[in-house]
């Protein structure tokens, strides 16, 4: 069996062929695949896992950010249910129409339409907005092509089934290509957070100075 000494001269060997290859411009473009997969996985593993041991040190962060979301969600029912009752009360008990949306549009305007002191828009308020209009967006879409509800063709039940199978893999496809788009040419106006992770993905992954640096820690 070989002894650690016998073992060192090969694995220098096997190490500086290594960092060559990783030095080499020949290989670079295709090396950024590496890096890219390894920076992904590791800001998901970043993400995801540490919250739960950094929380003693976010712990008024996340009290704040509590607290303005659920202060948030309960004007915004106030401001709803009133405004629902008084157009009921109005039209001598009976709910017209559009009085969810009229409710909706005057809490949204009033609790999240909003700015701080300092003039910005509240990172809390902005992040319930987004996910609302997510919400939104898929459910219209949905109701685009439901049969009897929806836009005339599309929603034909054949068309609208064969709609409904394709519908997410080209919104999915569409998201990214835009999201990278905008990224490529208009980083600048991409919220900051989504601009950092994608940097750390898929610009720091083309740069490297040392096997090291391409396999377990940045540059």
């Amino acid at each position: 069996m070989p002894v650690p000494s016998q073992l060192a001269g090969p694995l220098e060997v096997l190490r500086a062929t290594a960092e060559q290859i990783a030095l080499d411009p020949r290989y670079h473009d295709l090396l950024t695949l590496v890096k890219g997969a390894r920076n992904g996985a590791v800001y998901g593993a970043k993400v995801r896992f540490p919250h739960a041991l950094v929380i003693r040190e976010k712990t008024g962060l996340v009290f704040r950010a509590t607290k303005t979301h659920a202060s948030n969600l309960a004007r915004f029912a106030i401001v709803y249910k009133s405004t629902c009752l008084l157009l009921k009360y109005l039209a001598n008990g009976k709910e017209g129409p559009y009085d969810s949306f009229l409710g909706g549009l005057l809490g949204g305007y009033l609790v999240f339409g909003g700015r701080t002191r300092s003039g910005k828009i509240s990172s809390v308020s902005m992040q319930i907005v987004i996910y609302v209009f997510a919400r939104v967006v898929l459910a219209l879409a949905k109701l685009s092509v439901k049969p009897g509800v929806g836009l005339p063709i599309i929603s034909q039940p054949e068309l609208s089934k064969t709609i409904s199978h394709y519908a997410w893999p080209a919104f999915a496809a569409g998201s990214w290509a835009m999201v990278m788009h905008v990224f490529r040419y208009h980083d600048a106006e991409i919220q900051s957070s989504l601009r950092n992770s994608m940097s750390y993905i898929y610009v720091q992954s083309d740069h490297w100075d040392s096997l090291r640096t391409l396999l377990w820690h940045n540059k």
